[in-house]
């Protein structure tokens, strides 16, 4: 039995629906390590976004991770809980809090990374190397217009 009889052909032929269900695919490996820590994708994102930027205003990674600010404040809240993140005053602007990763936060970010990694992997082994990353690619592209038009929304 082909996938276009366990399928309907309507929604194989929306790219939306396929992004979703291939993301759930690719997700599984991830989300089970992550449970294994009590932890959820946003928790992830959190981790992933002040290892590839550094300490930042909460403010500012909330919204380059796309979240809800007082979703976010949840989300350290617990990961500070764990001693994984640490919150100070910005320098900058001492009226803000600034979040940054501890190093029990840093290992088990690249602890989580390698497992994200191997999950992408084991999920899109039907691809070759070149087709991943023209998904990819594709993909980003999208994304990254969303950001784009959303951020001439709100200015």
């Amino acid at each position: 039995m082909d996938d276009r009889e366990t399928r309907p052909p309507t929604l194989l032929a929306l790219p939306s629906y396929l992004a979703g269900h291939v993301a759930r695919i690719g997700h599984r490996g991830l989300v089970a390590a992550l449970a294994e820590h009590d932890l959820r994708l946003p928790h992830f994102a959190v981790l992933t976004g002040l290892s590839d930027f550094g300490p930042l205003a909460q403010h500012e990674l909330a919204d380059r991770l796309g979240l809800n600010r007082s979703h976010l404040v949840g989300y350290l809240d617990l990961l500070e809980q764990r001693g994984f993140v640490r919150r100070e005053r910005d320098p900058a602007d001492r009226r803000r809090q600034q979040a940054a990763l501890t190093e029990p936060g840093l290992e088990l970010v690249r602890h989580l990374q390698e497992v994200a990694h191997r999950s992408q992997e084991e999920s899109l082994g039907v691809l070759s190397a070149e087709e991943r990353r023209t998904l990819v690619e594709l993909m980003r592209r999208v994304v990254v217009a969303d950001d784009a038009a959303s951020k001439e929304v709100t200015a």
